[in-house]
């Protein structure tokens, strides 16, 4: 759409979405630009999500070859071995989210999350980053906060069975309706660099056991120099010795951390299983759809835990317990 005025054909097949959020809204997404760097699993999905519900322009990012992991879990790539000779993930990935919606413009740009310019991200209204290293994350967060316009970040990964999203809208304005009137309100969000700024001791109570395992995770694959997902069982004990001694500094309990917990992290490696992508590509693909009005999770990073390793971490606790 690159008018003011959703056409005929638009409005018949958006017409349940803009029964739900109105004309306006699906304007407003039709007009959306947005980048995403790293097609990973989770981040297919997310693109699924919005292609399907209208945005204007997706942009993909990702010069990496087709291997078996990836297929395995990015269902944008097809079983057709032949049609990948010679095409990046990114241009595999273009075709299949066409054939989704042929009224959104998808295209491919070259290059990786090292060849961004400032200059680059003035053309999106948002930036999706998959997996990438804290270092990345932060600078290309900070990146987006430095640029004129608002412009939206978020980054995602998907490790076996856990999840983590971070969210930066900025000063993010919404519309909510107290009794008969509409109110204006704003969220300020920190970037990732404030985020992570917190000591753990200071966060809430019931803030998930996930996030400071992954934190101590992604502090070990930036001591090692590793890039992100490339650690295994085998790490443990040096994962180990890194919990206690952040606990110490973060004056958390080592407790609140399970090391069953770590070592399915651990070895879950670069791996993503498809239905815990299918259930964070919803959640972040309905964030992307949201921003016209409140979102309801702001200031944290997000954190999804699937139910199977939930369970087996209750199961595990119980065990103990009895031993």
């Amino acid at each position: 759409m690159d008018g003011e005025v959703l056409t005929d054909q638009e409005t018949a097949v958006y017409d349940r979405q803009i029964r739900v959020w109105g004309v306006d809204a699906q304007r407003r997404l039709s007009k959306s630009r947005v980048l995403v760097i790293g097609m990973t699993g989770v981040v297919a999905e997310l693109c699924k999500n919005i292609v399907l519900a209208g945005i204007g322009n997706l942009t993909l990012m990702d010069d990496t070859s087709v291997t078996a992991e990836a297929s395995s879990a990015n269902f944008l790539i097809l079983a057709e071995e032949s049609n990948h000779k010679g095409k990046s993930i990114a241009e595999v990935c273009r075709e299949s989210l066409r054939d989704f919606n042929p009224m959104v413009h998808v295209s491919v740009e070259k290059g990786s999350v090292k060849d961004l310019s400032a200059n680059f991200l003035d053309n999106f209204d948002a930036v999706v980053l998959g997996r990438a290293s804290v270092i990345v994350k932060k600078q290309v967060n900070e990146m987006c906060r430095k640029r004129p316009q608002r412009i939206a970040f978020y980054s995602v990964d998907c490790r076996g069975s856990c999840g983590e999203i971070f969210v930066d809208l900025q000063n993010h304005t919404y519309t909510q309706k107290n009794q008969e009137d509409v109110v204006a309100s704003q969220i300020c969000f920190p970037s990732l660099e404030e985020s992570m700024s917190v000591r753990w001791s200071s966060l809430p109570r019931k803030t998930t056991k996930l996030y400071f395992a992954l934190r101590i995770i992604e502090e070990f694959e930036q001591a090692e120099g590793r890039q992100p997902g490339h650690v295994s069982s085998a790490d443990l004990e040096s994962v180990l010795s890194l919990q206690k001694k952040l606990c110490e500094e973060q004056g958390l309990s080592e407790s609140r951390i399970p090391d069953i917990l770590l070592e399915r992290i651990l070895d879950a490696g670069t791996r993503e299983l498809p239905p815990v992508c299918a259930i964070l590509g919803g959640i972040l693909g309905q964030m992307r759809k949201e921003r016209s009005y409140k979102i309801n999770s702001c200031l944290e990073p997000i954190i999804r835990e699937s139910n199977s390793m939930r369970d087996e971490l209750l199961e595990e606790k119980c065990n103990s317990s009895q031993e």
